[in-house]
């Protein structure tokens, strides 16, 4: 299992290589995010020896038990999954990025923590491109406001716009949710984006992704 791990890391690296020059663009400005939920720390290694510099975690337990305890080596670690406000105080000032701030409520929560703390907490900003009611995100017509409601918590940082679209059939099914977050983000001044998975991730990077959150391809199916 290790040492697919490694293989899956150089495949998907590869991938990103390759689809950053199709568009134009330089493979270093992608970040990998190589989502480890159900993941064990000796694959998480295996994986950093391999090449990746960025996990992410959905799970604020697991990923605070994995990444955080004592002792334990330091990984850059992203918080990409759903965030409660109850939650909030386990995440601020460990996860370098939040991708899921989806309403002021939440940015408010996140900015009291983050000035307890006195510090910058980094964070994305979540559209629900598709009006999905199983999903977490800001409505397209909502997000102006909340970006400028961000921008005014002077203890966070906003980074970016991040989606997840509905599922297709196949990987060019998500091409116009990547890119109509793209032109929303050119709308409100935003330029940085965290969009793409294991199954679309290669037209995420063409339509403008800089970070793209990959696990399937990596560690396999998990529960």
């Amino acid at each position: 299992m290790i040492e697919r791990v490694a293989q899956s890391v150089a495949r998907v690296l590869k991938k990103i290589e390759q689809a950053a020059i199709r568009s134009g663009r330089s493979p270093e400005e992608i970040v990998l995010v190589a989502a480890s939920k159900g993941v064990g720390i000796a694959q998480v290694r295996e994986a950093a020896r391999s090449g990746v510099a960025v996990f992410g975690e959905n799970r604020v337990r697991e990923g605070v038990q994995k990444f955080f305890v004592e002792g334990q080596e330091r990984f850059s670690v992203h918080f990409i999954g759903p965030l409660q406000t109850n939650k909030v105080r386990q995440v601020v000032g460990l996860f370098d990025l939040i991708h899921s701030i989806d309403s002021l409520h939440l940015a408010e929560k996140v900015h009291q923590e983050a000035e307890k703390r006195a510090i910058v907490q980094p964070v994305l900003i979540e559209v629900n491109l598709a009006g999905e009611i199983s999903k977490q995100g800001v409505s397209v017509e909502a997000l102006s406001r909340l970006v400028w409601e961000v921008g005014q918590l002077r203890h966070l940082s906003l980074q970016g716009l991040m989606v997840i679209p509905p599922v297709t059939p196949n990987a060019e099914g998500a091409r116009p949710y990547f890119a109509s977050l793209r032109r929303l983000g050119t709308q409100v001044g935003i330029h940085q984006f965290s969009m793409g998975m294991s199954s679309d991730f290669e037209v995420a990077i063409e339509e403008g992704a800089k970070w793209v959150r990959v696990g399937r391809a990596i560690f396999g199916e998990r529960n």
